[in-house]
């Protein structure tokens, strides 16, 4: 690919997408709350952001989220569960990336394969969804697979070659995991990366859709 626009470029898998994608030759643009005061829970900070580019790109990467959010831990019973909570997990895990989902049909390619990409969690699988608890963090990855599986068949008539996804990257080491990898296998946030951009290398159209693990196999909804 020759262009990517990376949501989340200063965050640890975000970082290590862009210096991959950079090495490998293709011109990244990258946006973060750090570096551009980005802000994917404000609607108008991703409205002023994404509107100036043309693009296009031939990969748009989400790579944003959180599991706890203004010192919110994932809820383990229902009694845990609050509106605010509930609020914040959807700003940041699923309205965020979806507005940056409804700039795709502009920003992607008509005429030559384009990917749309946002990290999901295996956490938000209903079908595989045996242990409960975490309410508003499954939740709002849940709400977030919904809105990218749509939007793929809407991309599709006009982009025929395009990809839309939805990724679990595993575990991996960065700030958002330490608290909760123990026990758990992980991955560096390059590790990370190298494996998610080898699962986009190899999926076609008629993967889109889709929601895939860090080695390429279909995770249910």
């Amino acid at each position: 690919m020759d262009t990517a626009l990376i949501i989340g470029a200063s965050g640890g898998i975000g970082q290590a997408l862009s210096a991959a994608l950079t090495a490998s030759g293709t011109a990244v643009t990258g946006l973060s709350r750090r570096d551009h005061g980005f802000d994917i829970t404000d609607p108008a900070s991703v409205e002023a952001a994404l509107s100036p580019l043309t693009g296009p790109f031939d990969l748009i990467f989400v790579a944003t989220g959180g599991l706890e959010i203004n010192g919110q831990r994932p809820e383990k019973s229902l009694k845990e569960v609050t509106a605010q909570s509930l609020q914040d997990q959807f700003a940041l895990n699923c309205i965020g990336p979806s507005l940056v989902l409804k700039h795709a049909p502009r920003l992607l390619p008509r005429d030559r394969r384009a990917v749309f990409a946002a990290l999901s969690a295996r956490v938000g699988s209903i079908g595989d969804n045996g242990y409960g608890g975490w309410y508003a963090y499954r939740t709002a990855k849940a709400a977030l697979n919904q809105m990218v599986h749509t939007g793929a068949i809407e991309l599709a008539r006009s982009h025929r070659a395009s990809i839309c996804v939805t990724l679990h990257p595993g575990t991996v080491e960065t700030a958002l995991t330490a608290r909760y990898a123990r026990g758990h296998p992980t991955v560096t946030p390059d590790t990370a990366a190298a494996n998610l951009l080898s699962v986009l290398d190899g999926l076609t159209p008629d993967d889109t859709g889709r929601f895939f693990d860090w080695a390429g196999t279909p995770v249910p909804w």
